[in-house]
């Protein structure tokens, strides 16, 4: 994939706020960006849009819905090739920090990655960056 091609980024998060101001912020690093509020309309955009990274809340209708829908996309043909990462505050929250650091982490845990809310911009785009080199 070419580095100067725009890349679709699927944005899923139940906070309202959050959501429009994770896709400004990353559409003004050059990204477009197609959001939803809940799991079920983000697997259907991802279905619909076949993004080029997934970014998703951990807690939305349930407490796990990140990682359920992490899972979905992660079965997919195209999901496999695509990086995922699950944006959560669960760390402030329970004080237990969430890891996907080793394979087997990453083959339980179904993601590629996982950022505590509220995100650098800087950090996620370098994420997906390294995952499609």
């Amino acid at each position: 994939m070419d580095p100067k091609e725009i890349k679709k980024i699927l944005l899923v998060d139940d906070d309202a706020d959050l959501l429009e101001q994770n896709k400004l912020l990353l559409e003004s690093k050059g990204f477009q960006v197609i959001t939803a509020e809940n799991s079920k309309d983000g697997m259907k955009l991802f279905y619909k849009e076949l993004p080029d990274a997934a970014i998703l809340d951990l807690m939305m209708e349930q407490m796990d819905s990140g990682f359920i829908l992490s899972y979905k996309i992660k079965k997919t043909e195209h999901g496999k090739k695509i990086p995922v990462f699950i944006l959560t505050s669960a760390t402030y929250e329970t004080g237990y920090k969430f890891s996907v650091t080793t394979d087997e982490e990453k083959e339980w845990l179904k993601c590629d990655g996982i950022l505590n809310k509220p995100v650098a911009v800087d950090e996620l785009i370098a994420k997906i960056e390294k995952f499609q080199s």
